[in-house]
């Protein structure tokens, strides 16, 4: 017998090549098979899912879930459930210094999968920034035998470079992530920004397999000039570094994305969630997701770009519905129309389709509401969004109240016609 049968979706698993109206059968937290018509005498439980998308469940690539430890920790599990984001891979909040402490009170207690990259500064972001100011901190002996213990959580290795952060110590803290990244044999995720050092300074330094996040940020002097990828861009990009696009608060320009979505080079999309962008920009992978649809980019490119395309490059087994694959599963309506999307500069596009997920399931098991803490008092609201807070809050409890199954919480999350700078 299968646990559960979701029937009569279009299941879009690009790892599989599958798009098609399918049924997705799961067994012991795993995908038993994926066909059509399906026997539904075979299933303890079947959910009719006709005329919604069933995806693999998504895999945010850059994240900060490091909550109540860090500056920027956002708590994944009051978003995961209305999202579809099953597997979550914190971008450097913690490095060899606070490793333990996310996976003891994050990554173990988490009913999905999360994984990290380690900061090469010991500190990791207890800060805003400024954790590669004292080097005596950034400590690569220190941070391989922490990395090392942790294999199973560390699938890679995070610094952040740009001005603010480097202080007065220019490429030195990237060459010791370098060498971290290295000698621990995973991906190098640089974030790029506010320079010096530019992007030029940083090439040297990565590999093929590494990744540029903020890959779309219009503050970024060299990665788009006059409407084209600059040629450093595009000697990274053909040498196999990949892009992230890294949302953030500050970090995504449309210009930028098209222009680069123009030459062929395609982002993984990442949110680079955290306390602020949770509350807009970015808001969630969903979001993000309309926001490459209205880009230019295909449904197909773009589920691809947030499922198996991240947990490949960081060596995941995530993001595919195939048989025996562990059954992170997202559904989602799916509205057809003009739904107006920002940037972080005000810059407006309208993305064709809105993706709303209605069921999140983590190794087969619904993942059930749960609402996110007040935020910490260094993260000021505006009027607008304490109100959108306080009218989610509101909507979670009435929901709670109310239903009796599961599943039926998210009808009363539609993400809004229309979205507003934060």
């Amino acid at each position: 017998m299968w646990d559960l049968l979701l029937r009569g979706g279009r299941v879009i698993d690009p790892a599989s090549g599958r798009d098609g109206t399918a049924d997705v059968a799961v067994r012991a937290g795993r995908i038993a098979e994926v066909a059509a018509d399906l026997p539904e005498d075979r299933a303890v439980r079947t959910v009719d899912v006709g005329g919604r998308l069933v995806l693999p469940g998504l895999v945010d690539a850059h994240t900060h879930v490091s909550h109540s430890s860090t500056y920027w920790g956002v708590d994944p599990e009051s978003i995961a459930w209305r999202t579809g984001v099953t597997t979550w891979i914190d971008a450097g909040s913690a490095g060899a210094y606070g490793l333990d402490g996310l996976r003891r009170f994050v990554a173990e207690p988490a009913p999905f999968r999360v994984r990290a990259l380690i900061n090469v500064s010991g500190i990791g972001l207890v800060g805003r920034t400024g954790e590669h100011h004292v080097l005596e901190n950034l400590d690569v002996d220190a941070a391989v035998a922490v990395a090392a213990r942790n294999g199973d959580l560390v699938c890679g290795v995070k610094a952040r470079m740009d001005s603010q952060t480097v202080g007065t110590h220019g490429l030195e803290p990237l060459r010791r992530a370098a060498s971290l990244a290295r000698r621990l044999d995973v991906p190098l995720m640089v974030h790029i920004g506010y320079g010096p050092p530019d992007l030029a300074d940083i090439a040297p330094f990565l590999t093929e397999g590494d990744l540029i996040t903020h890959c779309a940020t219009g503050v970024a002097a060299d990665l788009v000039v006059d409407g084209r990828p600059t040629d450093i861009l595009r000697r990274l990009h053909d040498s196999g570094v990949l892009l992230d696009l890294g949302h953030g608060s500050g970090a995504f320009d449309f210009d930028v994305l098209e222009a680069e979505l123009a030459a062929g080079m395609v982002p993984l999309l990442s949110t680079d969630l955290h306390i602020r962008s949770v509350y807009g920009p970015a808001y969630d992978l969903p979001t993000v997701m309309g926001k490459a649809l209205a880009a230019g980019m295909g449904l197909t490119d773009v589920v691809a770009a947030a499922t198996h395309r991240p947990a490949r490059a960081f060596g995941l087994a995530a993001g595919t519905l195939a048989p025996d694959a562990t059954a992170d599963i997202a559904v989602f309506e799916v509205e057809e129309g003009r739904f107006p999307v920002v940037d972080v500069h005000g810059g407006t596009r309208e993305a064709p389709l809105r993706l709303s997920n209605t069921a999140t399931y983590a190794g087969g098991r619904l993942l059930a509401p749960r609402a996110a803490e007040p935020p910490p008092v260094w993260v000021p609201l505006s009027s607008a969004q304490q109100r959108a807070e306080e009218d989610r809050h509101e909507r979670i409890r009435t929901a709670v109240r109310r239903l009796d199954r599961p599943e039926d919480f998210h009808e009363h999350f539609p993400r809004p016609a229309t979205e507003t700078p934060a």
